[in-house]
């Protein structure tokens, strides 16, 4: 049976690698893209199909950090996947165009996985001082490999008074997910869901009473740690219904994201120390294939056998071998529970201000 796959993609970075490997790891697959505009969407798909010609790429238009965009995209693809019909004549994948609604020759009755794989990491600093002093007291290695203490960035509210890194980092795919539940849920075999997280998540820059983190200056970790609550409480609520969560962080990988953080003639000019660094640091994927690695194992994986609370990483040798390793989250599941009430609070006041886009 051929299985259907909603990825975003943003880039040249994990996001692309991720379609190519999926696609080296089954042909047949049905790859449905999601990207920001129309010219973003046909070079993607173009780039795909220069390397895996016979590829099934179908693609979506979806800003995840705007919530009448979500419920849009969420409302297509109901109409594109949800009814299953005999392509009407044979066409060529290389004149195939899926974006308009319900305009796919095609239908699926199913989405198999959904990697919610968007981030944003707005206005990073570095604390040269903190890195400093973690050099000199022996935690600089631990800083390096979770940004612990040394990046910060200065978030703000999007049209729709959010903060815009937790719209567009977590929200706005929980809102898809909920809106696609009936292709998720309730079928003959497993739907998976696949968050993308970051080992700079940590409990201590998330707050219930701000977890928005509209206070703070570490809204991206903040919403990382979001993402490990929300994907602890979707396995309790979903899994008897054949949806599966499961959250990988890519490690270090040099990307659009990388490349804001400082200029990209200073990363080249540290390149040879961070593959020094990589000996004693495994995080230190660098390569956007190698940051794929925990992303297509768990496409090999069979969900029922997977821990809940295990965040699965990405991680390379010093001679450059990839490989995944499995780690505890430090999540307290009480404070899914809660944080997933908020989520739902939100959602409803969400979906009054935009009735006009549900069925």
């Amino acid at each position: 049976r051929q299985r259907c796959i909603l990825t975003r993609y943003r880039g040249s970075g994990v996001g692309l690698a991720l379609c190519r490997r999926l696609l080296e790891e089954d042909g047949r697959i049905h790859l449905c893209i999601a990207c920001r505009n129309t010219q973003k969407s046909e070079a993607t798909r173009d780039i795909i199909l220069a390397t895996h010609p016979a590829a099934q790429v179908s693609t979506v238009e979806v800003d995840l950090g705007n919530l009448a965009s979500v419920l849009r995209v969420a409302r297509e693809l109901r109409c594109r996947y949800r009814v299953s019909v005999p392509p009407p004549r044979r066409i060529p994948l290389s004149t195939l165009h899926l974006s308009p609604l319900c305009s796919s020759p095609r239908r699926f009755q199913r989405l198999d996985f959904v990697y919610l794989n968007a981030g944003i990491m707005p206005n990073p600093h570095v604390n040269f001082k903190a890195l400093w002093n973690g050099l000199l007291t022996g935690r600089v290695l631990h800083m390096l490999t979770t940004a612990e203490g040394i990046m910060t960035q200065t978030d703000r509210l999007n049209g729709e008074g959010l903060q815009e890194v937790f719209a567009t980092n977590l929200f706005g795919h929980f809102i898809l997910v909920r809106q696609l539940e009936s292709l998720l849920c309730g079928n003959e075999k497993p739907s998976r869901l696949i968050w993308t997280s970051s080992s700079n998540a940590r409990e201590s820059a998330f707050s219930l009473s701000d977890y928005q983190h509209a206070k703070g200056q570490e809204s991206y970790s903040s919403s990382k740690y979001a993402t490990d609550l929300t994907s602890v409480v979707l396995n309790r609520k979903f899994n008897k219904q054949g949806l599966y969560s499961s959250v990988v962080c890519p490690g270090l990988v040099m990307s659009n994201m990388t490349y804001r953080i400082l200029p990209v003639f200073l990363w080249k000019l540290l390149m040879p120390i961070m593959w020094l660094i990589r000996f004693f640091a495994k995080t230190y994927t660098l390569t956007p294939s190698n940051g794929a690695e925990a992303h297509v194992w768990l496409f090999k994986q069979k969900p029922e056998y997977l821990d809940a609370l295990v965040k699965y990483h990405s991680c390379c040798s010093g001679l450059g071998k990839s490989y995944v390793e499995p780690r505890k989250m430090d999540v307290d599941e009480e404070t899914a529970e809660k944080f997933y009430e908020k989520l739902l609070e939100l959602e409803k006041q969400a979906l009054e201000k935009y009735s006009d886009l549900l069925d």
